[in-house]
């Protein structure tokens, strides 16, 4: 399908996520992944941030508020918590969570797995794999608007973890 991976290898497409246990028989499937140059501890904390805001294109899906720059030491996300805040509105749920390791939540019907995978030489891949049941014209438009957005994040999330190289 159109926009369907960024960033990952077979192996990452191949194997099992979180947010699979969710949506059986999905009629959308969409993988993204970056390479992190920070070891996963530094990367987990910006992705328990995303319960603050999107961290994507804030002029479009958080009103023009800036996503923030610095950690705020958020406690760890437990199931049941909001999955994240845009436009001063706070939208979804997280249904599973392994703190350090994985982040998964449902949002507007998609489920999506935030995956850590410690690297060699404190590095990390974060991985991220949407799934959803659609129709199936409508799954190829969502997977490019997922593309657009999600790259955007995962690259946000990458520069801050690179930047701040420590946990909150």
């Amino acid at each position: 399908m159109i926009g369907d991976r960024w960033g990952v290898s077979d192996s990452e497409t191949s194997r099992p996520y979180p947010c699979d246990d969710f949506v059986a028989s999905p009629t959308l499937q969409a993988w993204r992944g970056v390479g992190v140059e920070a070891p996963a501890e530094a990367v987990w904390p910006w992705v328990v941030q995303v319960r603050l805001a999107p961290y994507s294109y804030d002029w479009i899906d958080n009103l023009g508020r800036r996503s923030p720059r610095e950690l705020v030491g958020l406690p760890e996300p437990r199931v049941g918590d909001r999955f994240t805040t845009a436009g001063g509105r706070e939208l979804g749920r997280i249904v599973s969570v392994d703190p350090g390791e994985q982040l998964t939540s449902t949002i507007m019907g998609a489920f999506m797995s935030y995956v850590l995978v410690p690297q060699e030489h404190d590095t990390t891949r974060l991985l991220l794999k949407v799934v959803m049941r659609t129709t199936r014209w409508a799954a190829p438009a969502l997977s490019v608007g997922d593309l657009i957005m999600a790259r955007r994040q995962l690259l946000n999330l990458k520069r801050l973890a690179e930047r701040h190289q420590g946990p909150a």
